[in-house]
């Protein structure tokens, strides 16, 4: 998918604000709400079943990848969108720079380096016969695919040692491995983050 937006009128840049419910919540709420299976968060829960030693994988959610303070609408909040008309150049200049910033979305440094387990819907990058080698992780239905792609701290560039057969576009899996900031710009989308993934299983709400 191309870095800008398809959309092109107002209408559906006002569906977008509303469906990030932009004026009502923080984007930590709404990535906390957008994709619920991504509880536990580094936070919270129990850790997974065999974790036992200090290099054990920590379980974390979407809301973690996101630094403190970072507003990925702060370009539109100012932009009264009622008063707009479609293909209003204001529109699509807001557009235009939102793009631009959530391709540049900045990453949480605290968290880097870290062996983390992150579930997440799979958006392969290739289609090979032995397999899928790498693919985008996002974390809600239709990322990337069916609709623009989210800010760049909110997908994962996941790379494996081996190729595995099991996955399809939009499965929801866990990805279980070495965190880093490795920036990657796909035909689907661009990435703040990669694993360097150890393991790939079905998603399941099973710790």
């Amino acid at each position: 998918m191309k870095k800008t937006f398809a959309i092109q009128n107002t209408a559906l840049l006002a569906a977008l604000l509303l469906a990030g419910s932009v004026c009502a919540q923080s984007v930590r709420e709404t990535a906390r709400e957008t994709v619920p299976q991504v509880q536990p968060s580094l936070s919270a829960g129990a850790a997974p079943e065999g974790a036992s030693t200090p290099s054990a994988p920590r379980t974390i959610g979407w809301e973690q990848l996101i630094p403190a303070g970072w507003d990925p609408y702060k370009d539109l909040k100012a932009l009264n969108l009622q008063s707009l008309k479609d293909n209003d150049p204001k529109a699509d200049e807001a557009l235009k720079k939102m793009r631009q910033m959530w391709d540049n979305a900045p990453i949480n440094p605290l968290i880097l380096g870290q062996n983390v387990r992150l579930p997440g819907y799979l958006v392969p990058l290739e289609d090979l016969p032995e397999g899928l080698k790498e693919f985008l992780l996002v974390p809600y239905f239709g990322a990337c695919v069916h609709s623009p792609p989210p800010p760049a701290n909110q997908i994962v560039h996941v790379k494996l040692d081996q190729a595995v057969k099991r996955f399809r576009s939009m499965d929801i899996v866990w990805v279980t491995g070495t965190l880093s900031a490795t920036k990657t710009d796909s035909h689907m989308g661009v990435a703040s983050y990669r694993i360097d993934a150890k393991v790939v299983t079905p998603y399941s709400e099973k710790k």
